[in-house]
């Protein structure tokens, strides 16, 4: 499981140390989130307090120390004193050695819960920020079902007024969720999901609070087993729509809150329950929006660090929308042909420094040009002349290749003027070199756009011949996959050797 060192409260910082602050926060978060994407796990996040930050590391406490600090908590009565007992308890658990001392004392959560529920404020938060740093523990035994008498409290929280205890709960939330299907079955049960909807809707102006709502509903809803009871009263909940009016990047708070909603609404997608309804509240059309919106700038190579992170969980949400039905029903969604443009240029743009990304691209393209009424969208590749683009990825590997060839052979599918248009952009010569590359998968893709385009018009195979094609076929006769040659032998025999000038010099 992938744990994150820090994420740091948004608010408390002026002028340049606000800038760093702000800095270090970003990059703090975009490792969680590459972590996430690269390797779809679970993610865990530690919020670092201002005292915290200006100490620096903290000192691990022996055993002795960590009982003796609680059992000062347990039986403090002074509620000045016990905030201060409590924040030094608090820093001691910042070592995770400490968290297995703390969970064998008789009754250590029910104290934390008392003082957490107590009429202290700051000994609240501090009880609140105790069973944080236990909620991040990296140690098995520190399951969440030991923290299972503070869920109740924390989202009764949740509906609170003061957004940095807010945030803080909606952390140690989310932290919990990964866990087990125990846990989310019984956060589910507490009501966190309408304690989600409520949170965002009191605090829509605060966007780190938007951003911790965000997390949390992506830790609780981004497991396999979600679907049958989490995901229905996520869609029921009226927490589509605020999801959705959260994504517009904000200049000043950077693109925190917005990429966190985005993997919300990707799990949604990708879980395939009720994708009608999703597009029905119209999020293939804000999400569209945006990729459209950052398509734009990236043509423009206005690339803003991290932007890969939010457009990752964008291009996987569309690519799974666009399965929820016939396309010409979603076309209204997907009436800015600037979406293609987006498509292919994020590709350009990310092809050396993240080409999974480019894939990404590619795949939602060929989901837009596989179903049956999808002829509007290949007109439309041809019109704002984005094939040629697509011809130049071809001798990439990583899989685009392949995607691209899944593309193109969609074109080629609609006909013979397409197939004509296709060549007339350069395939012809371009299939010839990816027909000579050492991963048959690639050649299989290859041979299978060869085929359409010389079925269309025998010009097209007379038009190979002249590009040199004719000795790459004959090679290609000897692979030692029986499904190449006997494709390769189909092209020569039915198509190309038809075609072929016969050399008499040898008879006279």
């Amino acid at each position: 499981m992938w744990r994150l060192n820090a994420v740091r409260h948004k608010a408390g910082r002026q002028g340049s140390d606000l800038e760093e602050f702000k800095f270090k926060r970003r990059e703090h978060e975009k490792e969680l989130r590459r972590a996430r994407k690269d390797s779809q796990l679970v993610s865990k996040r530690l919020l670092l307090n201002d005292d915290e930050e200006e100490d620096g590391t903290m000192d691990t406490l022996a055993s002795d120390q960590v009982v003796e600090l609680f059992n000062i908590v347990r039986h403090g009565r002074d509620l000045v004193k016990k905030e201060a007992d409590l924040r030094a308890l608090r820093k001691a658990l910042r070592s995770p050695s400490a968290h297995l001392i703390l969970i064998k004392q008789p009754n250590s959560i029910a104290i934390l819960v008392t003082n957490l529920c107590g009429p202290n404020p700051q000994c609240r938060l501090e009880a609140a920020r105790c069973l944080h740093e236990l909620s991040h523990s990296p140690h098995s035994e520190v399951d969440s079902l030991r923290l299972r008498q503070a869920t109740p409290y924390l989202i009764t929280f949740l509906s609170g007024q003061s957004p940095k205890f807010t945030e803080l709960c909606l952390y140690t939330l989310g932290n919990m969720c990964p866990d087990s299907e125990n846990v989310r079955d019984m956060l589910l049960a507490q009501g966190i999901i309408p304690a989600l909807n409520n949170c965002i809707q009191i605090h829509r102006t605060n966007l780190a609070v938007v951003e911790a709502v965000g997390f949390t509903l992506s830790q609780l809803i981004s497991a396999n087993y979600v679907t049958e009871r989490i995901i229905p009263a996520v869609l029921a909940s009226g927490l589509i729509p605020r999801l959705l009016s959260v994504l517009t990047p904000d200049s000043q708070f950077g693109l925190g809150p917005v990429i966190e909603c985005a993997w919300c609404l990707h799990y949604l997608a990708c879980s395939n329950v009720d994708n009608g309804a999703l597009v029905a509240q119209g999020t293939l059309l804000h999400c569209t929006s945006l990729l459209v919106t950052l398509g734009v700038a990236v043509a423009k190579g206005s690339i803003e660090e991290g932007i890969e992170l939010l457009i990752w969980p964008l291009l996987r949400c569309v690519g799974n929308l666009l399965l929820s039905g016939p396309l010409g029903a979603l076309q209204p969604q997907l009436n800015d042909s600037r979406l293609l443009a987006a498509l292919c240029a994020f590709p350009q743009a990310f092809l050396q420094t993240h080409p999974a990304l480019a894939r990404e691209s590619v795949w939602v393209l060929n989901n837009l040009t596989a179903a049956a009424d999808s002829s509007v969208f290949c007109s439309a590749l041809f019109y704002l002349n984005l094939v040629p683009a697509l011809i130049q990825l071809l001798p990439f590997s990583h899989g685009i290749n392949i995607m691209v060839l899944r593309v193109l052979g969609n074109i080629a599918h609609q006909g013979r003027e397409y197939c004509l248009h296709l060549a007339q952009a350069g395939l012809l010569p371009a299939l010839c070199a990816t027909l000579k590359m050492a991963d048959t998968e690639v050649v299989t893709f290859s041979l299978e756009v060869l085929g359409q385009l010389m079925a269309s018009d025998p010009q097209l195979a007379e038009e190979f011949v002249k590009q040199s094609g004719l000795p790459v076929l004959e090679a290609i006769q000897y692979s030692n996959q029986e499904t190449i040659r006997l494709r390769a032998t189909h092209l020569l025999e039915h198509h190309l050797l038809p075609h072929c000038p016969v050399d008499t010099s040898a008879s006279q």
